[in-house]
């Protein structure tokens, strides 16, 4: 079936506009953090792999981390473990450890995997444990005691941060042609495993490979102001500011932080894109409007 005039016009315009930015990121690493919306939904999840797919045939190096808390609830629910949050973080102990690593590690890499591969790509699956890719240290979380009038500290089980990464089995995957998908699961200098947070990962992935591009998934339409716009094309500096008076509270708030965190060690660029847009990747990276918040320290 051919197009009609307006049609291809259409087109025409879409790859004029893309063309200066496939020129620009060709060789160029792009970390993207894959989560929300985007993983649970089969249409997203299925626009999400043809972009990265097509991300890497014109010559741009995407590597892949997500999540999987809603299948971890969903399992441990199934298997009637009962799941406490401190400060928005699943409290893990080893039979949650073990949960969160089948599911991580296991069901959702694989599912990810295969839904770029369906679609033409070469994707390999690799949790921070492989060649000790992530090396974890334990989070420990301090909060106020209200009954005692000082600080504790509440040890919420195998939770951890990145200490380091090491980015050799990274590099060789790359350099073979395949995209990376990365679970977020670190290991410790004893083997002790630690479920971390996958936007901490995708952020210190991206300052460690001197990426580009950061772009961190969500479902919400980006950073909005007060009345309900999004706020896009901020300097680090403002969105300083922006924290400090306010503005970004609540649950944006780790993600910015994240983002701010990876533009100020060298990445070119952060984006919090709203993964509810089929091909929000594709519409961030090649297209002038985007659909997110862009961070950066470019004039």
């Amino acid at each position: 079936m051919s197009l009609n005039r307006e049609s291809a016009l259409n087109v025409a315009r879409v790859l004029t506009e893309s063309l200066p930015y496939i020129q620009r990121f060709t060789g160029k690493t792009v970390v993207v953090k894959f989560g929300g919306n985007a993983m649970v939904d089969p249409k997203l999840h299925e626009s999400f792999a043809r972009d990265v797919v097509l991300m890497k045939l014109v010559g741009m190096n995407p590597v892949v981390v997500h999540g999987g808390g809603p299948q971890i609830g969903t399992l441990l629910e199934k298997l009637n473990i009962h799941s406490e949050f401190v400060d928005g973080m699943r409290v893990t102990d080893a039979e949650t450890m073990d949960v969160v690593e089948m599911v991580l590690g296991g069901a959702v890499n694989k599912e990810i995997v295969a839904s770029i591969n369906r679609s033409g790509g070469k994707a390999i699956g690799v949790t921070g444990k492989d060649g000790q890719l992530i090396r974890a240290r334990k989070m420990t979380v301090n909060r106020f005691s209200e009954e005692l009038g000082v600080s504790e500290i509440i040890d919420i089980g195998h939770v951890g941060q990145v200490d380091q990464i090491d980015t050799e089995v990274l590099h060789v995957i790359l350099d073979s042609n395949f995209i990376p998908v990365i679970a977020p699961i670190g290991v410790d200098a004893e083997g002790n495993t630690y479920n971390i947070n996958a936007d901490l990962v995708a952020g210190k992935l991206a300052e460690v490979l001197r990426a580009e591009k950061l772009m961190l998934l969500t479902n919400v339409a980006g950073l909005l102001d007060a009345q309900g716009n999004v706020l896009t094309g901020l300097r680090t500096a403002l969105v300083d500011e922006l924290i400090a008076d306010g503005t970004i509270h609540g649950g944006m708030l780790p993600k910015i932080n994240c983002a701010l965190e990876a533009v100020k060690s060298g990445v070119g660029s952060a984006h919090i894109v709203d993964g509810r847009v089929p091909h929000a990747v594709l519409l961030e990276v090649f297209t002038d409007e985007g659909v997110g918040t862009l961070i950066s320290n470019r004039r």
